[in-house]
């Protein structure tokens, strides 16, 4: 049976290696913007490359990992043939997802109108179509990739999938230099840098799950009863995403309308992703698996101490975060993204997309701690409703305030249907035993973490005020908001101390254990 500490190890190791993506994803993202700035090639390509990422919520880490990884970690812990049933899974994602590929090549057009209409009275559409085509089977390599990382995880294995998507990061930044150094388009180069980029990440997870002793390789399709059970869990999750996928779509349909938001909505959701990748996606990796093995086992008090350790940790770490993109989004985006092309009007633009998004990065990682509650219960109808009514909030919101507040109407509808669905995650999860209560500990450190929180926020404000001078200055720029971000991880630190958000003493006892 797994212990606590193994669950704050993997939730570090996947933290890590998600951290170096992100910042290697911030580096393609500089690059973009230097190069192509928020014009109609840098919209092309971020539309083309959000086709097969908006169908991950679907084959990858979305409704069919939800419901495979409970069932595979359940096998696992009852010494069922796990190998077999993840075999028969693999082949039956193949078959599908080849399909599905082909089709949306034949029928991309469509897909782009679907994605972003405004894009159809210029040159910005044929040009997406061309390069969704290009990038589109980046969806079959992906999704087989994000399933051999399920049978990973639930092994206890996390380097490899969790540093897959480096190596996407490390051919972006390659393929641009390449195409500048040679004088190629940089926009056909990211491109065809997808499909490989996916590729790579496949073989990177294979060969980690061969080395596992899950060497998985292709058979004859055939729908077995695990199968037929993987189907009937998947289809409500495959539903929950595609509501996900309608509030992405009205997002993108309302940016598409106001030339250059696209982009800025794009860079914005770079920034807030990075705390939410490292730690919301690195919690629900490892906790749902953990949780579904400990539910097998009957071990109500270990899925409740699993619980309240991720959600204490998610929230001491993102909280702040939150708070920093609030407070100092300008610094932020003009160090990081305004050289080249990208000029003040777009700093001011992705800037507050950046407030707004950061104003809902605890709901976005708090839904990351809730779903596994339910997912390893087999429960994937409960999310499905609660969906539903995020995603008529975000309609209402995107669609309704457009013409009023315009582009930043779908930013505002993101972050206020995320709130909306905690909420009734947490709502929902009372009634699901022990196992989904936060104890006592986690719910007395809630409101220490918010209040050392709100102090850090007003240390960088008035920092911001003094250090303003500097963010200006191309030379010193770096050096000032470098100084920015350290005074804000030690006012919190500071605080957090002060307060009892966290004990450091803690943390460095469970490395102790873990050695």
């Amino acid at each position: 049976m797994a212990k606590p500490i193994r669950l704050l190890a993997g939730f570090f190791t996947v933290g890590v290696w998600t951290l170096a993506s992100r910042v290697l994803g911030f580096a393609r993202d500089i690059m973009i913007a230097a190069f192509l700035g928020a014009g109609p090639v840098a919209e092309a390509f971020l539309i083309a490359f959000s086709l097969p990422n908006m169908f991950r919520r679907f084959f990858a880490e979305g409704a069919f990992n939800m419901a495979f990884v409970p069932l595979f970690a359940k096998k696992l812990e009852s010494d069922e043939d796990a190998f077999v049933f993840a075999r028969d899974a693999f082949t039956g994602l193949t078959s599908i997802l080849v399909i599905f590929t082909t089709l949306a090549m034949i029928f991309m057009p469509w897909l782009v109108l679907a994605m972003a209409s405004g894009f159809a009275e210029d040159n910005r559409f044929a040009l997406t179509v061309t390069y969704g085509r290009i990038a589109f089977p980046y969806i079959l390599f992906i999704s087989l990739a994000a399933l051999l990382s399920g049978v990973l995880n639930a092994l206890g294995h996390f380097v490899a999938s969790a540093a897959a998507p480096v190596l996407l990061n490390i051919l972006f930044v390659l393929a641009m230099l390449g195409a500048w150094a040679i004088g190629a388009p940089i926009g056909s180069a990211l491109a065809w840098t997808v499909p490989v980029a996916g590729l790579a990440q496949l073989g990177l997870v294979w060969f980690a799950a061969k080395r596992a002793g899950y060497a998985l390789t292709f058979r004859r399709p055939r729908l077995t009863p695990d199968l037929k059970r993987l189907a009937i869990i998947a289809a409500p999750a495959a539903l929950a995403g595609g509501v996900v996928q309608v509030n992405l779509l009205v997002g993108r349909q309302v940016s598409s309308f106001f030339d250059g938001a696209v982009a800025w909505l794009s860079y914005a959701d770079r920034l807030y992703q990075l705390p939410l990748g490292v730690v919301g996606i690195a919690i629900g990796v490892v906790l749902l698996p953990d949780l579904a093995r400990r539910l097998r086992a009957g071990d109500e008090a270990g899925g409740q101490d699993a619980l309240s350790r991720a959600a204490e940790v998610s929230l001491a770490l993102t909280v702040p975060a939150a708070v920093a993109l609030v407070v100092i989004p300008v610094p932020l985006v003009s160090v990081l993204f305004g050289r080249g092309l990208f000029g003040p009007d777009d700093i001011a633009a992705t800037a507050l997309a950046v407030a707004v998004y950061g104003a809902g990065l605890p709901a976005f990682v708090l839904q990351k701690v809730l779903q596994p509650l339910y997912f390893a219960r087999e429960d994937t109808k409960s999310p499905l409703r609660f969906a539903l009514v995020a995603m008529i909030v975000n309609a209402a919101l995107a669609v309704g305030l457009a013409p009023l507040i315009g582009y930043i109407a779908a930013a505002l509808g993101t972050t206020l249907a995320g709130w909306v669905m905690a909420w009734m995650l947490w709502r929902g999860s009372r009634g699901l035993g022990a196992a989904a209560q936060l104890d006592a500990r986690c719910k007395t450190r809630i409101w220490r973490i918010g209040a050392a929180s709100a102090l850090m926020g007003a240390a960088l404000w008035a920092s911001m005020l003094v250090l303003g001078p500097f963010l200006g200055q191309p030379g010193l720029r770096y050096l000032a908001l470098t100084a920015l971000v350290v005074i804000g991880m030690f006012s919190y630190g500071l605080f957090g101390q002060l307060l009892g958000a966290f004990r450091l003493s803690e943390f460095k006892r469970n490395l102790r254990r873990q050695r």
